[in-house]
């Protein structure tokens, strides 16, 4: 019960939903599940909700298994007293109880230890009681048995043992928390000698900035720069501030000892607190930009995955190439390799002859419906040669992105799929594939490969893939996955299913033949009831026995359906297909327990639309005609283009000319920007104006001011 107070409380939502949420979650349902179908219980939560509610008990349960860890080595210490047992407990922040366990935490031996041994703790506590020096026998803490031989060896290590415990008082430690967080400068300098091999930082050569205002792309350029050994950061507060901050803070009451216990001050906070915390802040700013860069990979990696697909058309596929020639490859409408062969279309070779006829028969031969052509080099040669042959003219071709093409061609999966063809053919199918359906040739390429975000090597690598692993299940069942043409990769992201699952149902298909119904599900080795509950709503079935095999409605309300239909006095097939009927349904009638308005609401909104696709309808995007290069271009030119990539910085856009431009965060709008996700998305069409061109920088510089609405 603390747990569901604590997870509603920080995260403002309702006790119930988060019992019911937790509750699912431990039975082993999914968050697409839950927020799909479980909306009565989850209170209409979306899947982000849903995540924050698992993320942040986790948070709790990891921190209640760190206070007891706590509790049983401040046990063992014998210093576990009532009171700060329930201390313990009640604190809800991590970095608080580290403050509270760091004088019981086992560490290297400290100097104030090494004093400590040496009998020196009462004198120290004389000094902070502010005792008079002429009340204390000086004798008494040199000599004899001791270890100390002179008073000022006594002093020496009394400053040590209060030096230590400044650095372990909670209220100091707390106070100049914040002044690193709030009120430190980041500072970036070269390290001598590093100029010529550190030139991409060279930015950042003498760099002083606010560390609370820092943007992520800045820190993680910086920080990369650090790991490659060319910069050195600095995080610090201004010293004296900081030192005034202790004084205050620390609550030492020593007027007869103002310059020792200033002095034991300054030792801790140079010592001790300045470094610990500077480690703490350099942490939480890393965390601070991993979470930004993240985000945007996140929203990129969307974006690119519910790009709007062709749909299924039998495709002509061209990997450009200069010298090696162009490889092209026949799929039919279901991705399938039907023909590869290789033309010379392009110089050094120019066999233009030779691959307009190797073409027009291909084109004939396999009905092709539509030309798919990548955009690596030679790129706009052969989307302007293809489409000048008097075949394709009533043909779409279209250029499709290559980024992660030659990751995939050389993987495992490539050669489970074609084992018997090279990297060329298998570059070429997912070229032409990637224009059939993104999300569904996409996802087998790992996220990081495909090219969109920022610095994503330098970020925190678990988080990243866990972050995009979330964005892809999403996509996937948001899109719904047919079942009897999805490859293991996209099966494997549906949920209630993982890759052995996955793998089983692709080796089901191939023994047994096509799925009649999602019910021929239960047959498939290690499909159990809840597998099927989890995953049959997000699998679909085109042409199966059961009309709503192909909506989103869940197996478990086919009854509910069928009442409708009976109702209406109509077949099921037809009220499928008139929609309009449905208006003559009183819907609140079908309300029962675990059945509410927001999922008849779904269920009717599925039968007015069966199958329907949430990604928008495909539309054929164009370049500008003779700009194909970066020499082409000109200041003042206004260009269409496709967002390739968004950053905290800004936003690259093709142009067309083998070489994105940069739209800066300034030159988004016509208004200021804070994120550069307010404007653009990736592969939104936009039109951009040339500001500048660097050719031997290879840098084009757009603006996209008083355009685009």
């Amino acid at each position: 019960m603390n747990l569901i107070i604590q997870t509603a409380t920080e995260l403002n939502l309702r006790k119930e939903s988060v019992s019911e949420i937790l509750k699912m979650a431990d039975e082993g349902a999914t968050v697409p599940f839950m927020a799909r179908y479980r909306k009565e219980r989850t209170g209409n939560l979306d899947e982000v909700q849903i995540r924050d509610i698992l993320e942040c008990a986790e948070k709790i349960r990891e921190l209640d298994k760190r206070k007891q860890t706590i509790l049983k080595t401040i046990e063992s210490q014998g210093k576990l007293s009532d009171e700060l047992k329930k201390q313990i407990e009640g604190i809800q922040d991590a970095t608080v109880l580290e403050d509270l366990y760091l004088p019981y935490k086992p560490r290297k031996k400290t100097r104030g230890m090494t004093a400590r041994e040496k009998g020196l703790q009462p004198l120290a506590d004389l000094i902070r009681k502010n005792t008079p020096l002429e009340k204390i026998n000086h004798s008494d803490w040199f000599g004899g048995d001791g270890q100390v031989d002179s008073w000022e060896g006594a002093l020496k290590g009394a400053s040590d043992i209060l030096a230590d415990e400044i650095n372990e008082n909670r209220a100091v430690r707390d106070a100049l928390r914040q002044l690193f967080q709030n009120s430190s400068k980041f500072q970036s300098t070269l390290i001598k000698g590093k100029d010529q091999q550190g030139q991409k930082f060279r930015d950042y050569f003498e760099w002083n900035e606010d560390s609370d205002r820092i943007p992520s792309h800045r820190i993680l350029a910086m920080y990369r720069g650090m790991n490659e050994g060319v910069l050195r950061v600095k995080i610090k507060p201004d010293e004296d501030q900081a030192l005034n901050r202790l004084k205050r803070s620390c609550g030492l009451d020593a007027s007869r000892w103002h310059h020792f216990v200033e002095e034991a001050s300054q030792d801790a906070y140079k010592r001790l607190l300045s470094p610990s915390l500077e480690t703490e802040t350099r942490k939480s700013l890393k965390e601070r930009a991993d979470i930004e860069a993240i985000r945007i990979f996140s929203e990129n990696l969307k974006e690119l995955l519910m790009d709007a697909p062709l749909g299924q058309k039998t495709m002509l596929a061209v990997d450009p190439g200069l010298r090696s020639g162009c490889k092209i490859v026949c799929l039919d409408a279901q991705g399938t390799l039907l023909h590869h062969d290789v033309i010379y279309p392009l110089v050094p070779f120019n066999k233009t002859s030779e691959a307009e006829t190797v073409i027009t028969k291909l084109v004939e031969k396999y009905h092709i419906e539509s030309v798919a052509t990548g955009n690596g080099t030679g790129g706009r040669d052969i989307l302007s040669f293809c489409r000048k042959l008097d075949c394709l003219q009533n043909i779409p071709v279209i250029m499709v992105s290559e980024s992660g093409a030659s990751v995939y061609s050389a993987s495992d999966t490539a050669r489970e799929e074609f084992p018997d063809q090279d990297v060329t053919v298998r570059g070429a199918v997912s070229i032409g594939r990637r224009l059939m359906d993104p999300l569904a040739e996409l996802v087998k390429i790992d996220p990081c490969a495909i090219g969109v975000g920022q610095y994503q090597h330098d970020v925190d690598q678990k988080s990243l893939k866990t972050a995009l692993d979330v964005v892809v299940v999403n996509c996937v069942n948001a899109v719904g996955v047919e079942l009897n043409t999805a490859s293991r990769q996209l099966l494997s992201y549906v949920s209630g299913l993982n890759k052995k699952s996955a793998t089983a149902i692709v080796a089901h298909r191939e023994v047994n033949g096509p799925f009649k119904n999602r019910k021929e599900l239960l047959k498939v080795k290690g499909i159990g009831a809840k597998a099927f509950e989890q995953a049959s709503g997000f699998l679909r079935i085109r042409n199966g026995e059961n009309p709503l095999d192909n909506t989103g409605i869940h197996p478990e309300r086919y009854a509910l359906v069928a009442r409708f239909a009976l109702d209406l006095g109509i077949k099921l097939s037809d009220m499928i297909h008139a929609p309009d009927e449905l208006k003559r349904l009183t819907l609140n009638d079908y309300i029962s327990e675990g059945c509410g308005s927001e999922t008849i609401k779904d269920i009717v909104n599925e039968l007015r639309q069966p199958g329907r696709d949430p990604r928008e309808s495909f539309s054929v995007f164009e370049y500008a005609e003779g700009v194909e290069t970066p020499e082409d271009l000109v200041e003042e030119m206004v260009l269409p283009g496709i967002v390739t990539n968004v950053t905290a910085f800004g936003a690259f856009v093709d142009i067309g000319v083998h070489q994105d431009g940069l739209v800066h965060i300034s030159e988004l709008a016509d208004r200021f920007v804070k994120d550069s996700s307010e404007i653009v998305k990736v592969g939104q069409k936009v039109q951009a104006r040339v500001l500048a061109v660097d050719l031997n920088r290879k840098r084009i510089s757009l603006s996209m001011k008083g355009m685009n609405g």
